[in-house]
């Protein structure tokens, strides 16, 4: 279980795992400061960087704004109190799959920095060693049915947690060298009533953003993959009885 502890900070928050044996501060949420650090610029995945930090190996993200909004701000949102922010609400969700035993990154720490009416805001996660996304998996050539299993089998444990995933894409799926699925990002994600409308909707994104790398120029993508990925996901949701009338807690 992660037990969360908020620390404020001259010009807002921080919430991070007590089990750190460390409280963080505003450098662990600053890229410029690790690659001091580390003597070089940190690599990584898109906004995320990978840091080396006193607790491990971690991923830094600093939250961006997508779409038209972006144009008047990249980076900053609306103040609405700090349980809603983008942070703390990811972290506290994160913690909630980590203590339910689903595939998803260990929260470390998240902050917010208020600026005026808005906020910005970053996450700190561990990371999953030795992974590839699935959109890399796919352009490699290396996916199969087996595969395609696990996926709908993790897929279905986040929805038999009641649990939406706002981008459930490709890019948002990891596999590690053993093999086993991972879901990140979780941005904007929350807990729902269970209904297969917001089920099959996420199941729906994560099959457009395939046809977007190509997957319906591939002849036997819903033989090989796709069929199989829904046969499990549909299955597992079988066994644990989720449906539109599941418990709901």
């Amino acid at each position: 279980m992660i037990e969360a502890q908020v620390q404020s900070t001259a010009d807002g928050a921080i919430i991070h795992d007590r089990a750190l044996g460390v409280v963080p501060d505003a450098r662990w949420f600053d890229r410029s400061h690790w690659n001091e650090v580390a003597g070089a610029p940190s690599a990584g995945r898109g906004h995320a960087a990978f840091i080396e930090t006193p607790v491990g190996e971690c991923v830094l993200r600093h939250y961006h704004r997508g779409g038209l909004v972006a144009r008047l701000s990249r980076d900053r949102y609306l103040w609405t109190g700090a349980a809603r922010t983008r942070a703390f609400r990811e972290f506290r969700l994160l913690a909630r799959l980590v203590g339910a035993g689903l595939p998803v990154p260990r929260p470390v720490a998240a902050r917010y920095v208020r600026d005026g009416l808005g906020y910005r805001a970053d996450l700190l996660t561990r990371r999953i060693a030795g992974t590839h996304t699935l959109a890399e998996r796919f352009a490699a050539g290396a996916w199969a049915p087996p595969l395609a299993k696990e996926v709908g089998v993790a897929i279905a444990a986040l929805h038999d947690a009641h649990v939406w995933h706002a981008d459930l894409n490709a890019h948002n799926v990891l596999v590690d060298d053993a093999g086993k699925v991972w879901l990140i990002d979780f941005d904007r994600g929350r807990v729902r009533k269970p209904n297969r409308t917001w089920q099959e909707g996420n199941l729906a994104r994560l099959r457009r953003s395939f046809d977007k790398l190509g997957a319906g120029r591939v002849a036997d993508f819903d033989t090989r993959f796709w069929h199989p990925l829904m046969g499990a996901w549909h299955e597992a949701m079988a066994r644990s009885g989720s449906s539109a009338q599941g418990a709901w807690s």
